[in-house]
């Protein structure tokens, strides 16, 4: 199959420059594609997964997709979607920020195709270009007229309040710029980015054209809600990070496994590389017997492994069959998954040679209002550490019972957690 016929079935064409030329284009192994990404933070998000996948999928399709890092771009900052100036970083912060980013990129490419990232760095040709250069060599080719007409600009400046400055309003420039040097010396005819680049990639494909007469190609993605219409890649807690360092794979994977039922069969299509097939056959799952998640689980264990690697995954489902299981024996689990899944549950540290006793313990939790009424939930069975009932509440904690040296999981019932470090 055409990897365009792919990315329609999976509704990730939202607007195309001309659908026939594109195919026709991506019919032939080896054509050369791109999107860019802004070092804006220090890890890539969930939002970013779509542009992501689909430079997988072309590499997969034996095409040469390129991810462009804006490390120039980054230094100026993209006007799409957003109502007021970005606030300028420094230079060596959005260096170090590419950096990471461009790790993690090759880290995904390894991972969904065996292949390395190839990353190209739109800094590398900007930063000799001389403001006259600049202004003859590529702003000659824009008029204000066409440039006002595009959304990214015109959504500014009717905000009295804000408007737009010339650094924002120069960006499209700036990104189109990029695409006429790769369409030179990489022979790249294709961008792809989200819904709001449009006016920027057409943009790259106007300057090609006015530049050496050639043609280019511009693809873009829907703009990615929940079936509510809330903005995709946020949790309660903000933006789902691909960073282990910044969301756990614990969050990773509960943010996947609670979508809703009216948006899993859709997200299946986005963010995994399932085939038509046995997303079909979920779908049918789904509709029979909603209440066992079956999709959803697919698609966190799909995302999660993706990310973060089976072993990875391994730890999070056995983490999670634990805590959720009956009387699990929790000594055996990797400590920090069983802390991310445990992140909101009460915490209370004591020094290792000052330990109190259990009673104490479930008080300073909050587990339970007192001492005697600990007692008799020890007596009733209603009390067990690491997932192991204890009826005899003089038991002492001892080094042992800290899950990796770090902590140890009190529960009362069926549900409430309590979690105890212990400090040097």
């Amino acid at each position: 199959m055409n990897i365009y016929d792919e990315l329609k079935w999976r509704g990730l064409v939202n607007q195309v420059s001309d659908e026939d030329k594109v195919r026709e284009y991506l019919a032939t192994p080896g054509r050369v594609m791109y999107c860019g990404f802004d070092p804006t933070a220090e890890s890539l998000h969930v939002g970013n997964l779509v542009p992501l996948l689909c430079l997988a999928r072309m590499r997969r399709a034996g095409h040469k997709p390129l991810f462009l890092l804006g490390g120039a771009t980054g230094l100026i900052g993209d006007p799409s979607g957003k109502d007021k100036e970005r606030e300028f970083s420094n230079q060596e912060r959005i260096f170090a920020q590419a950096d990471k980013i461009a790790a993690q990129a090759d880290d995904f490419f390894r991972k969904t195709t065996g292949l390395p990232a190839e990353v190209v760095n739109n800094y590398d040709w900007t930063r000799d270009l001389t403001a006259i250069e600049l202004l003859r060599e590529v702003g000659k080719h824009f008029t204000i007229n066409w440039m006002l007409a595009k959304d990214s600009v015109k959504n500014r400046i009717v905000r009295e309040d804000s408007g737009i400055s010339y650094t924002e309003f120069s960006y499209m420039i700036l990104q189109g710029y990029d695409f006429y040097r790769l369409s030179v010396d990489r022979d790249c005819r294709l961008q792809i980015g989200g819904s709001d680049q449009w006016g920027n990639i057409t943009a790259g494909c106007e300057l090609i054209r006015r530049k050496g007469g050639n043609e280019a190609f511009a693809l873009t993605f829907p703009l990615i809600t929940t079936a509510s219409g809330k903005k995709f890649g946020k949790s309660e807690k903000g933006a789902i990070f691909l960073s282990p360092e910044k969301t756990s794979p614990y969050a990773f994977y509960q943010f996947w496994i609670n979508t809703d039922d009216s948006d899993v069969i859709r997200f299946l299509m986005y963010f995994t590389f399932l085939k038509l097939e046995d997303i079909q056959s979920l779908e049918r799952e789904l509709a029979e017997a909603p209440h066992l998640r079956v999709a959803q689980r697919r698609l966190a264990e799909e995302t999660t492994r993706m990310i973060h690697g089976q072993a990875e995954l391994d730890k999070v489902l056995a983490a999670t069959a634990a805590l959720f299981g009956k009387d699990a024996d929790l000594r055996d689990l990797d400590a920090d998954t069983l802390a991310a899944a445990l992140e909101s549950a009460p915490t209370k540290a004591y020094p290792a040679s000052d330990l109190p006793d259990l009673p104490q313990i479930l008080v300073d939790l909050g587990l339970c209002p007192s001492k005697g009424q600990a007692r008799k939930d020890f007596a009733a069975g209603a009390v067990s550490v690491n997932g192991q009932r204890l009826s005899d509440p003089a038991y002492m904690p001892v080094a042992g019972d800290f899950i990796g040296g770090q902590l140890m999981v009190l529960r009362k019932g069926k549900k409430n957690y309590g979690v105890v470090r212990q400090q040097a």
